[in-house]
Order: structure tokens, then sequence, then C-alpha cells
């Protein structure tokens, strides 16, 4: 029984890190279950066996992809009180992630469409609390503006055509977003008699 038992789950790894290593190539969109199937040595009946829907397929693959990557940690940010530090703190942290992870997580933001709902859910999460978290300090942090500027400069494009496109390091995309950031949350002068305020 325990042979079994730890062959059944050899089966099972070696799935998973057919389908983790299609979603990081192909994509998730392009990554079938025959391929995965053929990849990992099984029929695919095996996999069925082992993952009876894609939903807890992408599930299994989202943990073990993470177990081997150190995540954005927005409660670390959440103890800066101040505004620029933690805006600084964040990023970096949120741009080392996006770089560790740069040809998965391409995939997965251009494949997002066809994820399961559940992950759709988790990530659309994830990346709510990335923002919530840099926001918090700022005074306009309810503003338009300001909600704009926090979510394009957390968004994975921005890091990907920032640094991955025109090459800049992640510190000078920090540099960059955080004074976008800051300028939309600081008030603007008061006009000037005869002077139209600028929208």
């Amino acid at each position: 029984m325990r042979r079994r038992a730890e062959q059944v789950g050899r089966t099972r790894q070696r799935i998973v890190e057919a389908a983790v290593h299609l979603h990081g190539t192909a994509g998730p969109a392009a990554t079938t279950i025959a391929a995965i199937a053929e990849r990992a040595g099984v029929t695919r009946l095996t996999v069925y066996r082992h993952f009876p829907d894609e939903a807890a397929l992408f599930a299994a693959c989202s943990a073990h992809w993470m177990s081997g990557r150190r995540p954005p940690d927005p409660g670390e940010w959440a103890r800066i009180a101040d505004p620029a530090e933690r805006l600084r703190a964040g990023l970096a942290d949120l741009y080392r992630f996006y770089r560790d992870g740069a040809g998965m997580l391409a995939n997965v933001y251009r494949d997002l469409a066809v994820l399961p709902p559940a992950q759709r859910r988790m990530l659309r999460e994830r990346d709510d609390a990335v923002r919530r978290a840099l926001a918090g300090p700022l005074g306009g942090a309810r503003s338009r503006r300001v909600r704009a500027a926090v979510g394009h400069a957390a968004a994975f494009w921005t890091w990907h055509s920032l640094c991955a496109e025109q090459g800049l390091t992640d510190r000078e995309a920090v540099t960059l977003m955080t004074a976008m950031v800051l300028s939309a949350a600081a008030r603007p002068a008061p006009a000037r008699p005869g002077q139209a305020t600028a929208r």
C-alpha cells in the first residue's frame, strides 16, 4: 500500500511539473491535457484521474510554482507609515517578484481570460491587496487619479514595459513610479485669479 501511494504521488508530481513547464513556455491557453500527458509520460485518463477538472490542475500548478518563490508581502509594507518609503519598499518587493517569475507571469496575465474563475479571483484579490497596501498612507488615496496611478505602478505589465522592454533596472523603475504616484497624490497648487484650473 505504501509503495502504491508513493507511485501515485510521483505520478501526480510529474503531471504537475509537466503542466507548470507548459504554462511557463507555451502559456495556459495553449496547454492541453494531451500535451501535459505526453510530457508527463502518462495517458490523458491518468491526468483526469488525478485532476478531475482544469481548476484542480491549475490550483496544483500554482501552488507548486509559488512554492519555489518568495511572494511579495503587502502586510510587511503596511507597517511603513511614510507614503514614499512604503511605495519604494512595496514596489521594490513587487518588481523583484515580477523579475523572478517574468516568463510565467507574462503568460498567465496574457491568458487571464482562459484561467479558471477561482484562479482569476485569486489573482484579482492579490492585486487588490497590493494596491490597497501601496495606497494606504496617501492622503488622496480615495481619488480616482491616485487609484489609477497606484494601479498602474503596481501592474505586472508596467514593470514588463519599463524593465523587460525598455531596459530600466528595477531600482530605476521603482524611483520613476514612486515619483509618478506621489505627484498624483500631491494637491494641485491654488489657481491664480483668472487662471483655469487644470483637470
